[in-house]
């Protein structure tokens, strides 16, 4: 084989090599803009574009072959859709959990009377209260601490093997039947983090409301919201080393619905 035919092949495998990676960025980088954490407006798009292509170059090889390229048929701009719609289901999920973690962080600062103390979180791109960010920070913390995005990166692949790159979605009644399943958890994990410190708020709150009634010339009402902050702040330093299970639970009952989703 003479330099010339040599070169025409290693540029052809070159092209292909990388049709791969742009055909696999659709699904990765979709993935990457709708997870939390890595998608938001903290971290620059231009780091999130160099993820995606080290992914891809790093999937590629080991991955169902791609479709052959034909141009920009009705085909083409179909499967394109299907691979951002796989990738942002998957990011979208996983975001899912970690707004549960903010819900439970609202519902603490309501009784510990911090719901006021809002300001800008760049990881919701709004505002939101300080508390529901603490939250919304320990999910991230105890994601990445517990290898969930080396968990992340399996599910993608496993998405990839279930749903090749050209093939049809899954039924969607089928994945429309999987909602009320995964709010009803949503809703139980964000309460069951909330409610042993909305509980001792409340139980704090009633006690000053049963002295205001019995010696109204201590005026206790005036202590009641430094005593809740105070008692707050500690319950949550107590607390923070207990959370680790349940938002691993929640995190399982994200990627177990990603899988159905995407299998």
């Amino acid at each position: 084989m003479d330099s010339a035919t040599q070169m025409a092949i290693d540029g052809q495998q070159a092209f292909a090599l990388i049709g791969n990676v742009l055909w696999m960025m659709l699904r990765v980088g979709a993935m990457l803009m709708a997870m939390p954490m890595v998608g938001t407006r903290a971290v620059p798009a231009r780091v999130r574009a160099m993820l995606a292509v080290a992914l891809s170059v790093a999937l590629a090889p080991i991955l169902p072959p791609v479709p052959v390229w034909n141009g920009f048929d009705a085909a083409t701009v179909l499967t394109i859709a299907r691979e951002l719609a796989v990738g942002v289901s998957i990011g979208f999920l996983l975001r899912l959990i970690f707004e549960a973690g903010a819900m439970a962080g609202e519902m603490v600062a309501q009784g510990t009377g911090l719901a006021f103390a809002q300001m800008n979180d760049p990881m919701r791109g709004g505002s939101s209260g300080v508390i529901g960010q603490w939250f919304y920070l320990l999910f991230g913390l105890l994601f990445f601490t517990a290898n969930g995005h080396l968990a992340l990166i399996s599910l993608l692949m496993d998405s990839y093997k279930a749903l090749p790159i050209g093939t049809a979605l899954p039924d969607p009644h089928a994945m429309a039947a999987l909602a009320p399943t995964l709010a009803l958890q949503i809703f139980r994990g964000a309460l069951t983090l909330a409610l042993p410190l909305t509980v001792a708020m409340l139980a704090v709150n009633l006690a000053f409301g049963v002295l205001a009634r019995a010696a109204p010339a201590l005026n206790p009402i005036q202590l009641g919201l430094p005593v809740s902050l105070l008692l707050g702040m500690l319950l949550l330093a107590l607390l923070a080393g207990e959370m680790g299970p349940p938002v691993q639970r929640l995190l399982d009952t994200a990627f177990d619905t990603a899988r159905q989703v995407t299998g």
